[in-house]
């Protein structure tokens, strides 16, 4: 059944079916240290189920040794010992020492394994997280192949990715932390077309940009080993999320030495990314400027103390190549703020021919805010010089809930359709859509990048109805409307009248 429901992509029913299983653990946990029981647990059976599938392999070969670390080593497979393998955990599943075995799992895998050191969740034994219904998930896990072949072998982590959107919807405002939705990943990663190079987020969060960049690459079937991937990240947990989340896609990335703040503990000082794709938290504030105001970054003006925006933006310039390129996403306030020099900023990066478009996206696209943001992308070397590419998507997406709208497929193959259209200088303006404008245009505007200005309004379709035929059928239909409100207001007053009340 798994496999049938891989097979079609579109379908998540296997990937519902792991996180209601994995729900009942709930109990009385918060959802960050629920996230961590579920997605370890996906992880663990992920590189158990991995390594036996090279296991079996190396065991049909009699020149091989099974237990040869290095064999798995050499062919980027985690190494699971004995003790910690799954048939272990699968037996203990309905004893009350199930939690004690899988936190000894962890421990011993990342003992043998120094990229995990760290990194995986050990608190399954503590009291309040129920071990019956740890048992029943184990055992569920026990009963379904994660690894797959060909084409489906990315089944897992779609499990993963859905969960962590799953937990995305859950947690609400704090979601902005980990997670960006994924059709704006997905916006990003058509425009840029990261097909090798060295790929960096100063603030990966679960690292959903290196996923959908792996995610393209594989798409036109290019190589993933021609790809290098760099990431920052300052929150703990966010940051072993991150490392569990790209090498379940079997990616191998540099995330620093350590968590740590990207404006204060560089973990890449010397990095000169060629893609630098990232969602650094929306206008935030006390980001330390007081302690940062001669840093060699702020080469375009010192960025104010009370938003970080445009000292994100300079530091992912400072971290460019002489040809890379950025696209990140920012609340729609930096198109246009004056406020503690941002405007200048601004002008001065307009100024450098470093943004290269500008794209307005509609509102409720994430789980924490629910504010219209913009995708700004700069370049070093752009293709259309002294020229920005102006797009109004804000009328785009469909609601998927109440409160959360998501760009569909056709709309992000069209948005970055009309940028590569613009690049390759074949790109016609369309009012109330798409426009290309020159720096001269721009600084006619105050610098301001909102695209809404220079997009224009979309014309009215013309329905082929005569004008002053047109008119007589309105007026006729607004003639019978007054009329039937008449006869509805004498009813009403006269049911009033009849209980003894006038109106």
């Amino acid at each position: 059944m798994a496999k049938k429901q891989a097979q079609d992509k579109t379908s998540i029913g296997f990937e519902d079916k792991i996180w209601k299983a994995a729900d009942v653990l709930r109990g009385n946990l918060n959802a960050a240290e629920y996230e961590g029981v579920v997605l370890g647990l996906i992880f663990l059976k992920y590189i158990s189920d991995k390594f036996d599938e090279m296991y079996q392999q190396l065991k049909a070969d009699e020149y091989a040794d099974e237990e040869d670390k290095d064999e798995y080593t050499a062919e980027n497979v985690f190494f699971v010992p004995k003790e910690a393998r799954w048939q272990v955990i699968s037996e203990a599943a309905h004893t009350p020492e199930v939690g004690v075995v899988i936190d000894n799992s962890m421990l011993a895998i990342e003992r043998e394994n120094q990229r995990l050191k760290g990194i995986l969740p050990k608190n399954f034994a503590r009291p309040e997280l129920d071990k019956r219904r740890l048992g029943e998930v184990v055992e569920l896990f026990s009963n379904i192949q994660m690894h797959e072949s060909g084409d489906e072998k990315d089944l897992l982590g779609r499990t993963y990715e859905y969960c962590l959107q799953k937990f995305a919807s859950m947690e609400g405002k704090n979601a902005g932390e980990f997670y960006t939705p994924s059709c704006i990943v997905r916006t990003i990663v058509e425009i840029l077309e990261p097909y090798e190079g060295r790929v960096y987020d100063p603030c990966c969060g679960s690292g959903g940009m290196f996923v959908q960049s792996a995610k393209f690459i594989r798409r036109h079937s290019r190589d993933l080993q021609r790809i290098s991937i760099y990431g920052q990240e300052a929150n703990p947990s966010t940051w072993k999320m991150a490392h569990m989340n790209v090498a379940i896609r079997g990616l191998e990335a540099n995330l620093g030495k350590t968590y740590a703040d990207t404006f204060f503990d560089d973990q890449h000082p010397t990095l000169r990314a060629d893609f630098i794709m990232a969602n650094p938290p929306f206008n935030l504030s006390d980001w330390g400027q007081s302690s940062l105001q001669e840093d060699v970054r702020w080469a375009y003006g010192l960025p104010p103390s009370g938003n970080a925006n445009f000292a994100w933006m300079q530091h992912m310039i400072h971290h460019l190549s002489p040809t890379g390129r950025i696209g990140l996403v920012l609340a729609n306030g930096a198109l246009s703020s004056q406020s503690g020099g941002e405007g200048e900023i601004r002008k001065n990066i307009i100024n450098a021919d470093l943004v290269e478009g500008i794209i307005a996206l509609p509102d409720k696209l994430f789980y924490s805010t629910g504010i219209p943001v913009s995708l700004w992308f700069l370049s070093r070397n752009k293709s259309q010089r002294g020229k920005t590419l102006f797009i109004d998507a804000r009328q785009m997406g469909v609601m998927v809930t109440r409160a959360v709208r998501e760009l569909t497929e056709d709309e992000i193959l069209r948005i970055a359709s009309t940028f590569h259209q613009f690049q390759q200088g074949t790109l016609t303006d369309e009012k109330g859509f798409c426009a290309v404008r020159t720096t001269a245009d721009i600084e006619a505007q105050d610098f301001i990048l909102t695209p809404g200005r220079y997009v224009g309004i979309a014309e009215a379709a013309d329905d082929g109805e005569p004008f002053d035929a047109k008119m007589s059928r309105l007026t006729s239909d607004l003639s019978a409307l007054f009329a039937e409100s008449h006869r509805l207001e004498e009813e009403i007053r006269k049911q009033l009248g009849s209980i003894g009340f006038k109106l």
